[in-house]
């Protein structure tokens, strides 16, 4: 109706960690973006979810009806495998092959050390079935004879089974004979879930398509479960939006889609912060950038390069490998709320456990009573001079201070040094796993600014840039809530994959065409499927080697190139020599896998830029820097464009605390971002 305000527009993403679940809400007509911190409920997981978009109503007006797009990243898979709470699986596959899990790839995780040991695998040896079927390499098969699969599957059932995993050779070839023995098992007994690997994750090699069908199965209850408690609860707060979930390859998919592909969203909060950071970057003009997203439990590391977003197939999961696409995150167990304590050797050491959200560092006053990273900055005077998490915490530093002593007296130091130490340790360990993500890359870190992010990035971010000659760093305006953010901003994205494995020549260019055209389906019918209704992007790329190599590399493609030999050969040479410093004209190339990422595009907010203006006042607090001394201690809420000062400083916000070190300058840009520059 003419002179009729445009209703609201709202989309929400969500991000859930250790200690707290994230919000960032688009007004998407308005453009304003509201932000909210709610602390997790372990007893109850999802009541979060209530509280969160009750306080936004009450506080931003956010219209639960007028909500056209909702986001959630959770933590419920990765952590089933962590804490080994999955399902009890059987698998049942060749017989003669059932020690695939057991050999792996006969690779120790630490070379190293006399000490290391595999973890014990998902599915024990006595839950794993041989059949006597066969597939053979040229597609030749033999199946089982009658009664075999009912006979498995009874074995199976008095085991204790609660889901069958079929994995047997050479179904990247023909998922047919798996997908007949699935049948047989759902038929024989219906109250197993069951899955095939050609269904999960249809590559050549057979234990990393094993143990990726053995991760999805081993999550499903569990992730079936809280999404459709997550759908009934949007329903219950009177949401419409369909329940979206974040991705480990950064893109996102409905959450009907992820209660069976469970395993693409194990890395799900991971992979949104890096996303929401790329974004964020890229409205900055920063191309070049480390992210570092510290959260309660944990520290993320990734690099964005040429404001491009790096990927990989092999990231770890707890102690595992995720082979399929992923967001390429390196993690280590320090967080905010990582637990410091004395050994047996009387030494300091910090992380991995984590007090969680309960009881959650002492400083919070929720009953912790061993000191953490969030107290040692406490005691040091970074934190404690406003409220935190959107006004659900008031610091409480003499708590901080009890607990932090009670380890100053085991190792016969002061309370300050006590906390300085712990920041230190923290910051170190940070930087280990730091220079190890650099060298792997072969980027040097000087080139890079830092952006820290999570409830506890900016309070350690620019103590480690500092520490790694990094000379930038770029804190965002919501720190706290980068992930939620990611998830808002996140493209559909679905991945799909055939394995050619033949040479590569003239002959083989109409296969592969063909191959492309079948992906093209797939990959258009999945974006139909979740809704998409707009401009669709295909990439293609391959796994490609020199014939006698073991392992291939990953070459991006174009899909015209695929009528032209030389392109795509001169493509991988190419890429082989940018990764290797090397490469053979002359030799003879094979083509592994075929790989082909379908997205659509999600909302992309446009920020204006605003006018610079004189930044406000501030007021002193007391900091122990090698001894108390006053430091300016800023609001961001009243850091405006063009502000300029110098650190040591504070800056205190909603989500997060900022502590700047001394011989950094600070800029503040038009998009309400901070910009640290160190002086040489």
């Amino acid at each position: 109706m003419d002179g009729q305000l445009p209703a609201e527009d709202w989309k929400i993403g969500v991000d859930i960690g250790g200690t707290f679940m994230d919000f960032c809400a688009l007004e998407a007509r308005s453009g304003r973006i509201a932000s909210l911190k709610v602390l997790t409920t372990p007893d109850d997981p999802g009541a979060e979810l209530r509280t969160g978009l009750d306080l936004l109503a009450e506080r931003e007006g956010l219209d639960a009806s007028a909500v056209s797009r909702f986001v959630h990243g959770t933590t419920v898979g990765i952590n089933t495998i962590i804490q080994r709470k999955g399902a009890k699986l059987a698998m049942f596959t060749n017989a003669g092959f059932e020690d695939v899990i057991e050999l792996a790839r006969l690779r120790m995780p630490d070379m190293y050390s006399l000490f290391c040991q595999r973890p014990d695998p998902l599915v024990t040896r006595d839950m794993i079935f041989g059949l006597p079927v066969r597939m053979r390499a040229d597609g030749r098969r033999s199946d089982a004879p009658e009664g075999a699969v009912a006979e498995a599957v009874t074995r199976a059932k008095a085991a204790g089974a609660e889901g069958i995993i079929v994995a047997l050779l050479h179904s990247w070839r023909d998922s047919a004979q798996e997908a007949e023995i699935r049948k047989q098992i759902e038929a024989l007994a219906p109250e197993l879930f069951v899955f095939a690997s050609s269904e999960v994750w249809p590559v050549i090699r057979e234990y990393e398509r094993t143990s990726t069908a053995i991760l999805n199965g081993y999550v499903h209850p569990r992730v079936s479960g809280y999404l459709e408690a997550l759908e009934a609860r949007l329903s219950t707060q009177g949401v419409p939006a369909r329940a979206m979930l974040t991705k480990s390859n950064g893109g996102v998919m409905t959450a009907g889609e992820g209660r069976r592909d469970c395993v693409s969203m194990l890395l799900s909060g991971t992979a949104s912060g890096v996303i929401g950071a790329a974004w964020l970057a890229r409205q900055a003009g920063e191309s070049r950038i480390l992210t570092l997203d510290i959260g309660g439990t944990s520290a993320d590391f990734a690099l964005i390069i040429d404001g491009e977003v790096q990927f990989g197939s092999d990231e770890l999961v707890g102690e595992f490998p995720l082979h399929i696409p992923s967001v390429s995150v390196s993690s280590i167990g320090i967080g905010g709320g990582s637990i410091a304590s004395v050994d047996a050797h009387g030494v300091l050491r910090v992380g991995p456990e984590s007090a969680g959200s309960v009881p959650g560092p002492a400083c919070y006053g929720r009953g912790g009573i061993r000191a953490t990273v969030t107290d040692a900055m406490a005691v040091c005077g970074w934190l404690g001079h406003s409220e935190m998490a959107y006004g659900q915490l008031d610091m409480q530093v003499d708590l901080a201070r009890e607990v932090v002593g009670a380890l100053a007296a085991q190792l016969g130091r002061g309370v300050e040094e006590t906390a300085q130490a712990i920041l230190d340790i923290a910051v170190s360990e940070m930087f280990v796993e730091v220079e190890k993500l650099s060298s792997r890359a072969g980027v040097d870190l000087r080139d890079f600014a830092l952006m820290p992010f999570g409830g506890g990035g900016p309070m350690l971010g620019a103590f480690l840039a500092r520490e790694l000659g990094m000379p930038r760093v770029m804190a965002p305006r919501r720190p706290g809530v980068v992930s939620a953010l990611g998830g808002l901003v996140a493209d559909l994205k679905g991945d799909f994959i055939r394995t050619v494995f033949a040479d590569l020549d003239a002959a083989r260019l109409p296969l592969l065409q063909e191959q492309f055209r079948a992906l093209s389906e797939e990959g258009r019918a999945w974006l139909e499927a979740q809704g998409h209704d707009g401009a669709i992007e295909l990439k293609l790329s391959a796994d490609m080697r020199y014939a006698g190599q073991s392992y291939e590399i990953e070459v991006a493609l174009a899909p015209d190139w695929l009528s032209d030999l030389d392109r795509i050969t001169g493509a991988f040479h190419a890429t082989h020599r940018r990764i290797y410093d090397f490469d053979d004209p002359e030799g003879r190339i094979e083509m592994v896998n075929l790989r082909l990422s379908a997205i659509g595009a999600g909302p992309k907010p446009d920020l204006a830029e605003l006018a610079q203006v004189e930044a406000g006042d501030s007021r002193e607090v007391q900091v122990h820097i090698g001894g108390w001394r006053p430091v300016p201690l800023h609001s961001r809420a009243a850091l405006a464009p063009g502000a300029t000062f110098d650190g040591p400083a504070i800056v205190a916000q909603e989500d997060t605390t900022f502590a700047i070190p001394a011989g950094a300058r600070v800029r503040v840009d038009g998009h309400l971002n901070i910009h640290l520059q160190f002086e040489d």
